[in-house]
């Protein structure tokens, strides 16, 4: 990452991270698919209920080991092989925490989440047993992520990715098996899933624990260490709160559309694993963005930071914006993987003509937020996110919506909050340009 072209590697890390996440969203976007043709469309609209709050409970922790990969990033641009060992030890033991931590409160808030959300009766008592199940699986999911963060900071992304496709096929055939063949209709797909986590968890723990590196995972030695904790934590914890706001926001977005039925619940159900898949495009090069700047800027490499963030955004634009147009193009050729049912199929291309028309803008404060966060500025693009992205949507839906309360208008709340978080984004990182791309010759990096 330190030295030669730029473009070849920042692909080689983004493609297979890409794919990665990709991946990872396959394990719900099956769930909903195998339930919504071998199940019910009430079926469906529970396994879809969770999403949004599925992601308020991890988002905290997937933020903490973004802050995993910037440090580790950081002091491998240093080369610094003791602070290396002791931020893997410190962020294994941040899995164990987190992972644990959902397991508890994830289960116990399932039902009252749910019952506050406004979902559906024919709807809530699926979404609470999947999402409990769900939430049994969260040691082994958090423990895969930490450890994919550590592996991908020194630009190994190709490991990630053949764990999650293996992990794919297992998650497949067991969905198949469970729905069909048992009839265990939402819990066979939180079950599946669960054990398809197993499977990642296990395998990145030996992957890192063959490393030859100070990457080296040693079970026994894990530990927090106080500095590499407070730092992983600095970045990490801002990251990760603009996330569980950003979830919060969607979970009124969410309880809004509760109200038109368990059609709509389904029908957006199915339109947020393409919106999902293509913003994975664009967060590839948002985290190859936070990587390549992490080390270049722990090596005092100004210029190249530059170059990385010109590829990254249009990387990320570019490669986003196709994904939109494709899905959009080929809309009822997907859908007809999920659903047969008119009414779902028309709440789906509501929300995705909505969204995914304007989805791309988003790269305008994500490439941004990914420059400052490798600089180890976290909190202030995070603070800028939250207000652009969350309280303007809850303003929009409290105060705008009901003067046009149809299903399309609620929608419009995610193309006008990327257009003004684009824009107040893009004036703070014009500041940190200035500031740490365009170093005076005394100034160096802080340590």
């Amino acid at each position: 990452m330190l030295h030669g072209p730029l473009v070849g590697k920042i692909l080689r890390y983004a493609i297979p991270f890409a794919l990665s996440s990709i991946l990872e969203q396959l394990f719900i976007t099956i769930d909903v698919a195998v339930v919504g043709r071998f199940a019910s469309s009430e079926a469906l609209a529970a396994v879809g209920a969770n999403t949004f709050l599925i992601n308020l409970f991890i988002n905290l922790f997937v933020g903490i080991s973004l802050g995993a990969n910037v440090v580790l990033a950081n002091f491998i641009g240093q080369n610094d092989p003791q602070r290396i060992r002791r931020a893997v030890s410190t962020t294994a033991a941040l899995a164990l925490i987190s992972g644990f931590f959902l397991l508890i409160v994830g289960s116990l808030a399932a039902k009252p989440m749910l019952t506050l959300m406004g979902t559906p009766s024919n709807v809530i008592d699926g979404a609470t047993l999947f999402l409990r199940i769900y939430f049994m699986g969260s040691p082994f999911f958090m423990i895969y992520n930490f450890g994919a963060s550590v592996l991908r900071s020194k630009g190994d992304t190709k490991r990630p990715l053949n764990i999650l496709i293996v992990s794919g096929i297992i998650n497949t055939v067991l969905n198949l098996i469970f729905v069909i063949g048992f009839h265990m209709s939402v819990a066979g797909v939180a079950t599946a899933t669960d054990i398809a986590y197993c499977y990642s968890a296990f395998t990145v723990i030996r992957y890192l624990r063959h490393d030859n590196g100070p990457l080296r995972l040693n079970l026994h030695a894990i530990r927090l260490y106080k500095q590499e904790a407070k730092r992983i934590l600095f970045v990490g914890v801002p990251a990760g709160l603009q996330g569980m706001v950003f979830s919060f926001s969607n979970i009124f977005v969410q309880s809004s559309i509760n109200t038109f039925g368990s059609s709509a619940i389904a029908g957006a159900s199915i339109s947020q694993n393409f919106d999902a898949y293509c913003y994975f495009l664009l967060f590839s090069f948002s985290s190859a963005c936070v990587t390549f700047v992490g080390q270049n800027y722990g090596a005092g490499q100004f210029a190249r930071c530059k170059r990385v963030f010109w590829i990254c955004l249009a990387g990320a634009t570019i490669s986003c914006f196709v994904a939109n147009m494709a899905f959009l193009l080929f809309d009822d050729q997907v859908l007809s993987l999920f659903t047969t049912d008119a009414s779902v199929v028309h709440y789906a291309k509501t929300r995705m003509y909505a969204v995914l028309l304007y989805q791309w803008i988003a790269t305008s404060y994500e490439i941004p937020s990914a420059v400052m966060r490798g600089f180890g500025h976290s909190l202030e693009p995070a603070l800028l996110t939250i207000f652009g992205t969350c309280v303007l949507r809850l303003v929009w839906i409290f105060v705008v919506w009901p003067q046009w309360p149809s299903f399309r208008h609620l929608m419009l709340c995610y193309p006008i909050s990327w257009v003004l978080t684009g824009i107040f984004v893009s004036a703070l990182f014009s500041y940190y340009w200035k500031k740490y791309l365009s170093p005076k010759p005394e100034q160096t990096v802080a340590a």
